[in-house]
């Protein structure tokens, strides 16, 4: 959810940052994930009704996001990483906010590099290159880098210095001496 933070506060405020290094940011909720119109309203009524109700289940995806055993187990272990149902209205919010940034990714006009994993499954890359062709940014720059997942810093240790010298090259790039 960083890089939709990220993003929504370039929008409220376009000088705030410099430039963006963003790591598989949630810019849309990808179509296959997305709840059908029926549902979504019932979603919306139900959330005016019981808008705490602990009902969204989140699934134990770590196995799938980080390939680093040790780092999953630092997360696992973690007290402040939420691990139970998430409230109606927090799901809805995500929904709201991921198809406000869809909407609106042609208001991104800050110098970014979009970092993402190819075999991703919790935000999809497709997302990210959607982000990369709607930005009205004429500095952007896209990497995806394949076989690699949602958390590119717990990859094998050769994949997490590619990624690191491919920030550290954009940095260097746009850095003035």
């Amino acid at each position: 959810m960083g890089g939709a933070v990220a993003i929504n506060m370039h929008r409220k405020d376009p000088s705030y940052w410099d430039g963006a290094i963003l790591m598989a940011p949630l810019c849309k909720i990808a179509d296959e994930m997305k709840p059908g119109r029926i549902l979504l309203g019932a979603l919306e009524m139900v959330c005016r009704i019981v808008p705490t109700w602990k009902v969204i289940p989140t699934k134990d995806i770590l196995d799938k996001v980080c390939k680093d055993p040790d780092l999953r187990e630092q997360i696992r272990s973690n007290e402040y990483i939420h691990k139970k149902n998430i409230p109606l209205k927090t799901g809805h919010q995500l929904l709201v906010a991921a198809a406000d940034i869809e909407n609106n990714l042609h208001q991104v006009t800050i110098p970014f590099l979009v970092l993402h994993g190819g075999d991703d499954i919790v935000t999809n890359p497709s997302v990210s290159k959607l982000l990369y062709e709607k930005a009205s940014s004429h500095d952007k720059t896209l990497k995806i880098y394949p076989g690699m997942w949602h958390a590119l810093t717990g990859e094998a240790p050769e994949d997490v210095e590619l990624v690191f010298s491919d920030v550290i090259s954009w940095l260097d790039q746009r850095s003035s001496s």
